[in-house]
């Protein structure tokens, strides 16, 4: 019997040497390889194959974890077991990888409970039998373990996305450290001499700048030659020399100098880094980077926490990715959710305008999911997808600024919906008038639309047979043509029909013109006699109102005199009663004088009595108080008494 062994290292074939062992029970095979020269005794090396290198120890782990013979275990059997004309059976670990030796080169195979106790075994004693170091084989299994844990993750050293993670983040903060230190710069520079943040604007500039002239007085000889254009450097030039700023020592520009030096180092390693998250994002997210950018990828990447997290996101979920905050909050306060998130700051939603920005990025994040997608999942990095995507997007993203919508009909067959690519159907724009570019709906073009659809929809289906095919275009044809034929006569007679009723709306309005002519006249003849009419009527009423206010003066008259006489009389009825209401008050007054007496000396007895009583009680409470005090300073004697006695006993005690 042969063995057949796989090691890190290589094929090893092994030759048993006591078969009468293996009949035993598979408990019993264990002791036989309790010690290397008992193993020694039941296996022996014949033959041991090495791998050339990781690649071959890789190919042949592949194809045994999915029971196939690699061609360096194919060449190694051929040689020492066909070659040799064996016929000794092939003890094998798997039953399946045994079969396929067996019927790839048509040798006999073993495998059960005690050929598994013999390999156990063997690997085992491993060392002792191979005549190998330990230290190799196990860096071996460790290297092989690696390069296979690679190949079965599809993993590539070039596509780790926490380098982009890393990268990212390091880049956020330290655009905001370039921010405070050029501020910082500016603000203390500035005391010196304010105009020249006025005349520089961009940062890295004026640091260079600074550092190059330093005093606001040296500005007239120092040369700006590749720091600024010539025009600006004459603007400085002219603003030092009428500054208003105050004066500054060298301690400070040394300081200042310091601090432009670092603004301009972490500048530099800025575009350094950025120049690396560049390629990397090519690298391992190239489809995203074309559709994004690569900062707006990378910020996705980063929020998401890993490639593979991204494109397990639904589009939907890419779009709001950023503004999580606002979303919670507008689904807790039931306001309207966010459109967009970091996605807003990608190029194609920049430029398209504020009211179309939601639609842009929603159809954006479907494309960035499919991309993320792609680029996750392929084994190779294809950018075809990205560029496919990227012209899709321009399209839309102008059909969406001029308000064009695609409609979808339904495919014949009824199995889904076909997008009519040169069909497309303008949005209706209110600003316009309505006489601009409205087309009337003759029944004409009714049918012949009706006609382009059902040539569509024969156009479709399409017949298995020539002949049959043949007949039914002459029979379609035969069809058009009648059908025209018929929709040309329909549509004469519904012109003829709509030429008489326009005829007759024509004949009524003449008529109503007339009938309305005839109204207005006999309507200003009407008004001419009216006119005439109303003198007349009018000397009649003037007549009848001079009556009547005749008749009023005199009822006055009379009515007045009646008035004068009744107040005479109430006049003389009122001086009554007032004699008799002073004569009352008179006894009234004395009655109550007489009373208010003895109520006055109730009142000053009353008053005397109450000062009395409160004399009485603050001669209590002073008495009350005086005990009070009296106590305390009896209490407090005693206890002066006992304290000394105290003392007194403690020094006795000390004595």
């Amino acid at each position: 019997m042969l063995v057949l062994f796989e090691t890190a290292a290589g094929f090893a074939l092994f030759k048993v040497l006591d078969e009468s062992k293996l009949k035993s029970s598979p408990k019993d095979i264990d002791q036989y390889f309790s010690t290397p020269q008992k193993a020694s005794s039941i296996v022996s090396l014949k033959k041991f194959y090495k791998f050339d290198g990781t690649l071959d120890a890789l190919e042949a782990a592949t194809a045994l974890a999915e029971s196939k013979v690699p061609e360096s275990l194919q060449e190694f059997l051929q040689k020492n077991i066909i070659d040799e004309k064996l016929s000794d059976k092939l003890i094998v670990s798997d039953l399946k990888f045994g079969n396929a030796i067996k019927d790839l080169l048509n040798i006999k195979v073993l495998c059960d409970e005690t050929t598994n106790e013999l390999i156990r075994g063997i690997r085992l004693q491993l060392n002792s039998l191979v005549s190998a170091k330990e230290s190799d084989l196990n860096s071996m299994s460790i290297g092989l373990s690696h390069s296979y844990s690679r190949y079965k993750l599809k993993f590539s050293p070039d596509k780790v996305d926490t380098m982009i993670v890393q990268a990212i983040s390091l880049l956020q903060d330290l655009s905001t450290e370039i921010n405070i230190y050029a501020m910082r710069a500016r603000e203390w520079y500035g005391w010196h001499f304010p105009e020249l943040s006025k005349i520089i604007a961009t940062q890295p500039e004026y640091a260079k700048a600074i550092k190059a002239m330093g005093n606001r007085k040296n500005a007239v000889n120092t040369d700006f030659t590749g720091i600024l254009p010539d025009q600006i450097a004459d603007e400085v030039k002219e603003a030092a020399q009428i500054s208003m700023g105050t004066e500054i020592a060298e301690e400070d520009l040394e300081h200042i100098y310091s601090l432009c030096d670092q603004y301009l180092s972490i500048q530099e390693y800025y575009e350094e880094l950025s120049e690396y998250l560049r390629n990397r994002m090519n690298a391992i997210a190239p489809n995203l980077t074309i559709l994004v950018g690569e900062i707006v990828g990378a910020k996705l990447i980063c929020r998401a926490g890993s490639l593979m997290t991204l494109a397990k996101y639904p589009s939907s979920t890419i779009q709001i990715l950023g503004a999580e905050k606002a979303f919670f909050r507008a689904v807790k306060t039931k306001h309207n959710t966010p459109k967009y998130g970091l996605i807003y700051n990608a190029k194609m939603v920049n430029d398209i305008s504020l009211k179309n920005k939601g639609k842009m990025s929603r159809v954006l994040a479907a494309k960035a999911a499919l991309s993320a997608r792609f680029d996750a999942l392929c084994e190779t990095s294809d950018t075809s997808y990205g560029i496919n995507y990227k012209s899709q997007l321009d399209r839309r993203s102008i059909q969406i600024e001029n308000g064009e919508v695609i409609k979808k009909t339904k495919s014949s067959n009824g199995n889904g919906y076909n997008k009519r690519d040169n069909q497309q159907i303008k949005s209706y724009d209110h600003t316009k008038s309505s006489t601009n570019q409205l087309q009337s709906r003759t029944p004409a073009k009714k049918d012949s639309k009706e006609s382009s659809i059902t040539a569509e929809s024969n156009g479709h289906t399409m017949e298995v047979d020539t002949k049959k095919e043949k007949s039914s275009k002459k029979e379609k044809v035969e069809s058009e043509s009648e059908s025209e034929s018929e929709s040309e006569k329909e549509t004469k007679k519904k012109s003829s029909k709509k030429e008489e009723k326009e005829d007759k709306k024509k004949s009524s309005k003449k008529d109503d013109k007339e009938d309305k002519k005839k109204s207005s006249k006999k309507e200003e003849k009407m008004d001419v006699d009216s006119e005439d009419e109303k003198p007349k009527k009018s000397d009649k009423k003037s007549s009848k109102k001079e009556d009547k206010e005749e008749e009023k003066k005199s009822e006055k008259k009379s009515s007045k005199k009646d008035e004068e006489k009744e107040e005479k009389k109430s006049s003389k009825k009122s001086d009554k009663k007032e004699e008799k209401k002073s004569s009352k008050k008179k006894v009234d007054s004395d009655s109550d004088e007489e009373e208010e007496k003895p109520k006055k000396s109730d009142k000053k007895s009353s008053k005397k009595e109450d000062k009395e009583e409160k004399k009485s009680e603050k001669k209590s409470s002073k008495k009350d108080k005086e005990d009070e005090k009296e106590k305390k300073s009896k209490k407090d004697d005693k206890k002066r008494s006992r304290d000394d006695e105290d003392d007194e006993k403690v020094t006795k005690k000390k004595k």
